[in-house]
């Protein structure tokens, strides 16, 4: 069980098994990001529901985003504020590079925490809890991240996302992607979305499949914004699709 070991200590902040030395984390533990995934949604949608129940829906909608931002430590949320910070503003592509490297947040990054954080926080507050959705959700936001690291390139040579093992002989580099391989790439996407097309859309039949194709659609879109910017991806590219993502179903799902 040593990749879901890793997969849980990477997407969490519960302890797990990256050895020390390790060269990166392999396609062992990329496959199992959609399962760590589920379970994180489910704890937060068990953690939104027995608060519904004892306190009013405004209250219960902070604690499940204060527990989510508890449960990842903060890892996804860093990333959207160093995207936004390099992304956004007109900036050469070296120099956006270095702004999502520097550790302090500026205005474009901290204006678009805030807004991403008021609206889950709103979704939250008018939705009935459900475990479903939630778990549905953030299992697919994980499987494209782990689909996005085996199929396009890395943007730079260190960083966070460097720790996976881009030349392990499942993992695609930037120069060859290998279409007799390229089942094998997309399998943690394809876990995710079955997950959520499964929970989802037993959740709501109709409503499931809007919230599904959106939330689709917005992590692509902001992968192929970073490689219009930066021509590929870093982890905190990763951290604000699989954000972004999870926003736009919750904000589907409220739709009247």
């Amino acid at each position: 069980m040593t990749g879901l070991s890793a997969a849980v200590s990477f997407l969490t902040v519960l302890p797990g098994n990256i050895l020390p030395g390790q060269k990166g984390i392999s396609y062992s533990s990329l496959v199992w990001f959609p399962v760590v995934g589920v379970a994180i949604g489910l704890i937060l949608g068990a953690i939104w529901y027995g608060t519904y129940l004892i306190w009013p829906p405004g209250v219960a909608a902070a604690i499940v985003v204060g527990a989510d931002l508890i449960l990842t430590g903060m890892l996804h949320m860093d990333g959207l504020i160093d995207s936004a910070d390099g992304l956004l503003p007109p900036l050469p592509k070296e120099r956006r590079l270095e702004v999502m490297s520097d550790p302090h947040a500026g205005a474009f990054g901290m204006i678009a925490v805030l807004a991403v954080l008021m609206i889950r926080f709103s979704t939250l507050m008018e939705l009935t809890p459900s475990v479903l959705l939630l778990g549905g959700l953030w299992a697919m936001s994980r499987g494209y991240a782990a689909t996005v690291v085996n199929i396009l390139p890395y943007a730079r040579e260190t960083g966070i996302a460097s720790l996976f093992n881009r030349h392990d002989h499942t993992i695609a580099e930037a120069d060859h992607l290998d279409l007799h391989h390229m089942g094998t790439k997309i399998i943690p996407a394809a876990i995710g979305l079955c997950v959520a097309l499964l929970t989802i859309m037993y959740w709501h039949p109709v409503a499931g499949l809007a919230v599904v194709i959106t939330s689709s659609a917005v992590f692509s879109g902001v992968m192929l914004f970073a490689w219009s910017r930066i021509d590929g991806f870093t982890g905190d590219v990763i951290g604000a699709a699989i954000v972004l993502s999870e926003t736009a179903g919750l904000l589907i799902a409220t739709i009247r």
